[in-house]
């Protein structure tokens, strides 16, 4: 879906290209965390208590749920609530 004027994209495509790669980044990482708190009040808004486990799956269902099949999912569902990510997560740089 596109409903923004053509000239009203081609103001924002001039601004975006002003702002160097770094600040586009971080805007990037400003609009996933803004994102996330939404998603996080959402879910609090039900009155669930989640688990952290719990919590880190409804994340990624309500971010990628629809980008995997079935099958992707549930490998994906099941490494988030093993100890092997939260090794690999903790792991030194």
């Amino acid at each position: 879906m596109n409903d923004t004027r053509p000239e009203i994209s081609k103001k924002i495509r001039h601004l975006m290209k002003q702002k160097s790669g770094e600040e586009r980044m971080l805007m990037g990482f400003s609009m996933f965390q803004a994102a996330k708190e939404m998603v996080l009040a959402s879910l609090h808004a039900n009155k669930t208590i989640l688990t952290p486990n719990a919590l880190k799956k409804e994340l990624f269902l309500r971010f990628y749920g629809n980008d995997f099949d079935a099958e992707t999912k549930t490998k994906i569902l099941s490494k988030l609530s093993s100890n092997l990510f939260l090794e690999i997560k903790n792991r030194p740089a």
